[in-house]
Parts: structure tokens; sequence; C-alpha cells
């Protein structure tokens, strides 16, 4: 992040999308691996060949196999594809701007400077109040409204966010001072140049 910084900015806050999203996630992996291993032992126990007469005990390692193959295919395809997801989607409140980087392997980001955020509002959901979480809105004025989804702690981060905006120079630009008369600007950046003698 320390790359991306722009001159004289701070990183004030960096977080990710409330971990409820989880929950499904953790509790397959914890499901999914002892339905595995108790379709194991059914299977070394001999009740598959009462189940289906024709299995015989040579099935029993492919049996195995196949429910350890599908257990391990259940937390890749899912538990672990959602925890990648989440770790991929990151909020980042610097002393100027507003980040969202989204993805690990295909990256996607937007950013909102500071100066240019009208209105900041929370919404919430019922599950979101009773986790103190939240959607958070810029509006931005002509340019449309920016969402970050499912923030933590919304109330509090919503609070860093009016504190910087707060903090921010007033009639100033980030690279330097506004220029309040035209007579300022050096030659080189007038329009039409320099004056033909």
């Amino acid at each position: 992040m320390r790359k991306e910084l722009l001159p004289g900015e701070q990183v004030i806050a960096v977080t990710r999308q409330q971990g409820r999203s989880l929950f499904l996630p953790v509790l397959a992996f914890i499901v999914v691996p002892a339905v595995a291993a108790y379709a194991c032992a059914w299977v070394v126990k001999g009740n598959a060949q009462r189940l289906a007469p024709f299995i015989t005990v040579e099935w029993t390692p492919w049996l195995m196999g196949a429910a350890m193959v599908l257990a391990a295919w259940l937390l890749l395809a899912y538990s672990f594809k959602r925890v990648l997801h989440w770790r991929s989607v990151r909020y980042i409140l610097t002393s100027r701007r507003i980040l969202a980087k989204y993805g690990m392997f295909r990256r996607n980001d937007w950013q909102v400077s500071l100066m240019a955020v009208r209105n900041v509002g929370v919404h919430q959901t019922l599950v979101q109040r009773a986790l103190h979480s939240g959607n958070i809105s810029l509006d931005t004025g002509h340019s449309g409204v920016a969402v970050l989804n499912d923030v933590p702690l919304v109330g509090k981060f919503r609070g860093f966010i009016l504190d910087a905006m707060d903090e921010l120079p007033k009639g100033e630009v980030f690279e330097g001072e506004v220029l309040r008369d035209f007579d300022e600007l050096p030659w080189e950046l007038r329009e039409g140049g320099r004056d033909e003698r």
C-alpha cells in the first residue's frame, strides 16, 4: 500500500467485509470431513455390501477414495472459494481517498477522493444491525454513488470518514494551492503560450 500513497497521504483504516459471510463455509469445513470420515467407516464395516450385494470387499478402497475426493472437492469448491473471496475484498481509508480493492487473481478496484464526497450514508439490514455492520454509500454528486458493502463496525468507520473529510485542507488541491488569480500563472501555462514580441 505504501507505493500507492500520494505524497503526504496517510492510511487511517484498512478493513475487510463483515466475517458473517464465512459462517456457512466454516460450518461446511467442519461438517464435510466429519461426514466423509463417517462414510469411510461405514464402508469399512461392510455396510456397503449389505446395502448392495454386488459390491465386494475389493470395492472398499475405491468407495473410500470416492468419499475423500467428494469431500475435498466440496471443501475447495465451496469453503476455500468463499474464504478467498472474503480475503480478497479490502476497504482502505486514507487522509485523501477511499479505496475499494476486489479480487486476488483478477484485480478490480475503485477509489473516491474525499474532496468529492458530499454525503456519507449508512444502510443496515436487521442482521447487519445485530452484528454492527452495514453498507456505506458515498454520494459524490453528479458522478453517482459508491457503495462499500458489509463494512464491520460501520458507525466507527463512518466516523473515520467524516473526521478525515473535516481534516482536508480548505481551498487547496492535493498537488498545491488553488490559483485565485489568472495573473499568477506562469507564461508557459497560460493559453497561447508566451507573448510573441
